[in-house]
């Protein structure tokens, strides 16, 4: 079982690291910074996704769809829950993903940002992406207190533990895997 465990970890976080793997490949590594152009009148409407921005955003949403079934198959194996705990569990887990995902689009959408401009970064600009950042931790962070206290109620203390731990550990994993696939900043 841990074998199979460590293995299946492994691919989880590689398949949580392609968004960060494609803004690296995405931003041009060696590329002198650009000359600012002349601003542009500001529009109320976002101009239309180029065919790029189309492939990534859908990329993303397969990895995840990917990533989201890897990651349900770890928890349900060190959860070692029974079939009634189970029953309770899976559609609280269910809801806690998809908030999850909600939160994790601020991630991808700064990663996305940061590929964009890591090459002529600002001071103004890194610190927008370093507060982005804090941001996604403290609202990931609240989101696993809210569902401590649901598996809690749901299921005890200690099975609301058991999932704290397990998916924490899978959020530092993946949170190290995007971590060293990311450019540092002024590089």
């Amino acid at each position: 079982m841990t074998k199979t465990l460590i293995t299946a970890i492994a691919m989880f976080a590689f398949l949580a690291s392609a968004p960060a793997a494609m803004a690296q490949a995405a931003a041009p590594a060696d590329k002198p910074p650009a000359k600012a152009p002349a601003k542009a009148p500001a529009k109320a409407t976002k101009p239309p996704a180029t065919a790029q921005e189309l492939n990534t955003q859908e990329y993303i949403k397969l990895l995840r769809q990917n990533v989201r079934a890897e990651k349900a198959k770890l928890v349900g194996g060190v959860m070692q829950l029974d079939a009634d705990d189970a029953a309770k569990f899976w559609p609280i887990y269910k809801e806690y993903q998809a908030e999850l995902d909600k939160v994790n689009d601020l991630r991808v959408a700064n990663i996305l940002e940061y590929s964009k401009t890591y090459t002529q970064m600002t001071d103004a600009k890194a610190d927008e992406l370093i507060h982005n950042a804090m941001e996604f931790q403290r609202q990931r962070n609240e989101l696993l207190g809210k569902y401590y206290s649901r598996f809690k109620d749901a299921l005890g203390a200690i099975t609301a533990a058991r999932f704290v731990q397990v998916e924490h550990q899978l959020l530092l994993i993946i949170d190290l895997q995007i971590a060293s696939e990311l450019p540092v900043v002024g590089s």
